[in-house]
C-alpha cells in the first residue's frame, strides 16, 4: 500500500501477542496482494480489466466494494471508486485494512489496549492502560514540525482520526466530477470517527468539497467530528471536535 504500518499494543502475554502481530501482518500483506493498482497480477487489476468477476475474487473484495458503494452513497459521489474510467477502490482499503487489523490484535485475550497506526491514520481501541486514554497529534500543515491539535479517545472505547491533504503528497486527491486534481481552498481534512474505515473515507471526501461545503456535511454526519485547515491559514471545525481535544 505504499505506506509505514505500526503498531502499539497493551496487555496480553507476549508470545500470543507476537503470534497476533504476526497474523496481523500478514494480513495487510495479503491486502496489498490482492487491492495493488501496481501489480498486473493483483484481483483489483485483473477485475477492472474484466478478466475475473467479483465472485471470483476473495472474499474481501466484495466487502471493501460494498463499503465502497456506502461511502460513494453517503458522500453524494465525493468518495468515488472510479479514476480515470476504471475501478479503483484504494481510496477506502488502507483504512479498512488498517482497522481490520487493529480489531484482530484487540480480540486477543488480555489485550486491553491497541493503537494502529497505518501512513499517518490511526485507530485506537481500548486504552493504553487505566485511566489514561489514548492521544493522536495532527500535523500541522503549515507549520512543519508543530502540531494543529491533539486528540483524544477518553471516553471511547474506540476511535479513528484519519487526515487528507495536499501538504506532504501534492495534489494526489481527485474531484470526481471532473477526473482532476481536486483544486480547493484546503490544506489538510482531519476527520474524528469510530472507525477508521469511514474516517479516511470522509476526510478525501470533505478536502474535495472545499472548507465550506466539506464542512457542512461533516457537521450532518453521524459521531464524526472534523478540523479543516485552510492555505491562508484559517481552522473550522466541527461543532463537536472540542470535546475531543486534548
Amino acid at each position: 500500500m505504499g505506506t509505514v504500518f505500526s503498531f502499539d499494543v497493551r496487555g496480553g502475554e507476549p508470545g500470543v501477542v507476537q503470534a497476533a502481530l504476526e497474523k496481523a501482518v500478514a494480513g495487510l500483506h495479503r491486502v496489498n496482494e490482492v487491492f495493488s493498482m501496481y501489480r498486473d497480477d493483483s484481483q483489483l487489476a485483473r477485475l477492472s480489466r474484466g478478466e475475473l468477476t467479483v465472485a471470483d475474487c476473495a472474499p474481501e473484495v466484495a466487502e471493501v466494494l460494498e463499503l465502497g458503494a456506502e461511502a460513494e452513497r453517503l458522500s453524494d459521489g465525493w468518495f468515488s471508486m472510479r479514476y480515470e474510467g476504471r475501478l479503483d477502490p484504494t481510496g477506502i482499503v488502507k483504512g479498512w485494512a488498517a482497522e481490520r487489523a487493529a480489531r484482530l490484535l484487540a480480540a486477543v485475550p488480555g489485550v486491553c489496549g491497541v493503537s494502529m497506526n497505518g501512513g499517518g491514520d490511526v485507530q485506537l481501541l481500548g486504552a493504553p492502560e487505566p485511566h489514561r486514554a489514548w492521544r493522536v497529534g495532527v500535523a500541522d500543515p503549515l507549520r512543519p514540525g508543530g502540531l494543529a491539535a491533539v486528540v483524544s479517545a477518553a471516553g471511547a472505547d474506540e476511535l479513528a482520526v484519519a487526515t487528507s491533504g495536499s501538504y506532504e503528497r501534492g495534489a494526489h486527491i481527485v474531484d470526481p466530477r471532473t477526473g482532476r486534481s481536486a483544486v480547493t481552498d484546503l490544506v489538510a481534512v482531519t476527520v474524528v470517527a469510530p472507525r477508521l474505515t469511514w474516517a479516511d473515507c470522509w476526510a478525501t471526501a470533505a478536502f474535495a468539497m472545499g472548507s465550506r461545503a466539506g464542512l457542512r456535511w461533516l457537521e450532518s454526519l453521524p459521531d464524526v467530528e472534523g478540523l479543516l485547515i485552510t492555505a491562508g491559514d484559517e481552522v473550522r471545525c466541527t461543532g463537536g471536535l472540542a470535546a475531543r481535544l486534548g
